[in-house]
Order: C-alpha cells, then sequence, then structure tokens
C-alpha cells in the first residue's frame, strides 16, 4: 500500500523512557544506569538509535522509521541486537562501525538529557507527545493512521488546538 507524504515537516526526535516513567522502582531508579544485562524492553534500541546517528542525519532517519515500523508493524522485538542488527543491515549502514557503537553505553547520555528534560521542563508523561514552538506540549492517541490525504490536515488541527486553545487541557472519547 503506497503511503500520502505529508508537506515537510521538520521533526527533531527527543528519546522517552517508557520503561523509566512507568517503573515501580521509586523516583531514584533510572533505567539508562542499569547494567548491560538488565532485562530492558528497549534500553538497547536507543544505542542502537544513536549508534546510526554516528552515521549521519540521513543514516539515522532511515533506522529510525525502519525500526518504528519493524516494532509497530511487523511486531518484531526491538530489545533483541538481532533485530536491530537486521534493521541496521536492511538500511545500509556501515555495519563494523554501527555494530562497534552499539556497545557504547555513553550513547545513554542522550537518552537521560532528553528524558530529563521531557519530565522536569515540559510536564511529559507518555508517548507519543508532540512538542510545538514556545514548549507547548500535547500527547496524543491515535487508533490508527489517519485516512490518505488527511494527515496534513490532522497536524495542522492539532497544532491549532495546542496553540490557540490552551485552555483545554484534555480530550477522551469513551
Amino acid at each position: 500500500m503506497k503511503e500520502e507524504r505529508c508537506e515537510k515537516l521538520d521533526i527533531n526526535w527527543k528519546y522517552f523512557s517508557l520503561e523509566q516513567v512507568n517503573s515501580q522502582q521509586g523516583p531514584e531508579w533510572k533505567i539508562w544506569k542499569q547494567s548491560e544485562d538488565y532485562p530492558s524492553r528497549g534500553l538497547v534500541a536507543f544505542q542502537a538509535a544513536e549508534a546510526a546517528r554516528r552515521q549521519g542525519e540521513i543514516a539515522f532517519n532511515r533506522f529510525h522509521y525502519t525500526l518504528l515500523n519493524a516494532r509497530h508493524r511487523q511486531r518484531q522485538n526491538i530489545a533483541e541486537k538481532n533485530t536491530l542488527i537486521e534493521v541496521a543491515r536492511s538500511v545500509g549502514l556501515e555495519m563494523v562501525q554501527f555494530e562497534k557503537d552499539l556497545g557504547d553505553r555513553t550513547l545513554l547520555n542522550r537518552l537521560t538529557e532528553d528524558h530529563t528534560f521531557a519530565v522536569e521542563t515540559l510536564g511529559i508523561f507518555g508517548t507519543p507527545t508532540l512538542v510545538f514552538p514556545e514548549r507547548q506540549a500535547v500527547f496524543l492517541k491515535l487508533e490508527s493512521p489517519p485516512p490518505l490525504g488527511e494527515c496534513s490536515s490532522v497536524f495542522n488541527e492539532v497544532r491549532h488546538l495546542v496553540e490557540y486553545r490552551p485552555y483545554i487541557m484534555e480530550i477522551k472519547r469513551p
């Protein structure tokens, strides 16, 4: 099925760990401080994304979109290194460098910074959250992607609502 391309948006992806925010371990426990053998659902995926970013923003975007597709459409386990390596290979990353970088725990520093800023400064509690200019954030849950031809208008309507109706704090359907 051919997917619609929306008008060009500059997306500045930031990391947010649902595993951290949903932890029952208490506020001092941090997912990014856990050992390499900790059975995390996504920590190694954060490292893999940053390993891809080291090969440039184009490489990062190819890897990131393919990883999202593998997780959400193909239902693959992105906590498995083999899945991450296959995604990296499929998008043409330089594999020797990728596998070397994948083992670099300092790549988790970006997760630490992004997650801490999201929670402490923006009050973010879940994903996906869109953040517009002037730090206006909105959590957006979709049942499915918008129909073909509507993604730009849906995005623009959400942005308009966030910018011009700051008094609306939550909309839910039963």
